[in-house]
């Protein structure tokens, strides 16, 4: 499966925003967006003229990098949300948000997603008491996720647990004490924190 394996700070620094891909690090001064605000490279730092597709493409490559999702994947999904019922755009995002790497992520289980990516890989959560080990498995309402029984202890999910994480989303029913949480619902769009313009998605693709 491709991944980037590059310095996910000159992506954030390449979209202009942040995308909180390094976990606390994207909260303290060491964060190399806040040092160097400006795209990486030899002509980083010169003044360009966007044109309308170079708009649209910056919002498509912010939402990949946002929660990690390769090309294929992600034209996958818009070719599914453009099937559903509803808003193309907002039906790509509730795609999105729905993977297994991302609500681990919002329900504070890990510091990132691609943290999240990783312990899904290694088996360390169930969706509706099996083990599920693909980062990329659509959950869907009324699904349980939960850690295994056999991780609960570990060093490494009891930090994480003791710690004071971030708030979790409306849309999901965590149970810190038993490390279980029920997805409610899939979210509408005003419950989405995702920084881009997904209407500029649609407009890319749709040309």
């Amino acid at each position: 499966m491709a991944r980037y394996t590059g310095a996910v700070c000159k992506l954030c620094r390449r979209e202009g925003k942040k995308l909180f891909l390094k976990g606390a690090r994207c909260y303290t001064g060491k964060c190399a967006f806040e040092r160097r605000q400006y795209a990486p490279g030899q002509h980083g730092q010169s003044r360009k003229k966007t044109s309308e597709y170079g708009v649209q493409l910056r919002a498509k490559q912010q939402a990949k990098r946002y929660y990690g999702i390769q090309e294929g994947q992600f034209h996958k999904y818009f070719l599914m949300a453009e099937r559903r019922q509803g808003v193309t755009g907002e039906n790509l995002l509730r795609i999105c948000e729905s993977r297994l790497d991302n609500i681990v992520y919002l329900l504070g289980w890990a510091n990132s997603r691609a943290e999240a990516r990783q312990l899904v890989t290694h088996g360390h959560f169930t969706v509706n008491g099996k083990k599920v080990d693909i980062p990329s498995y659509l959950t869907k309402a009324g699904d349980e996720v939960a850690i295994k029984d056999k991780s609960k202890d570990s060093d490494k999910f009891k930090a994480l647990r003791e710690s004071d994480g971030r708030p979790v989303p409306q849309w999901l029913d965590l149970n810190a004490e038993a490390a279980t949480a029920k997805i409610v619902a899939l979210p509408d769009r005003e419950q989405i924190a995702t920084p881009v313009e997904e209407h500029l998605i649609v407009e890319f693709y749709s040309k």
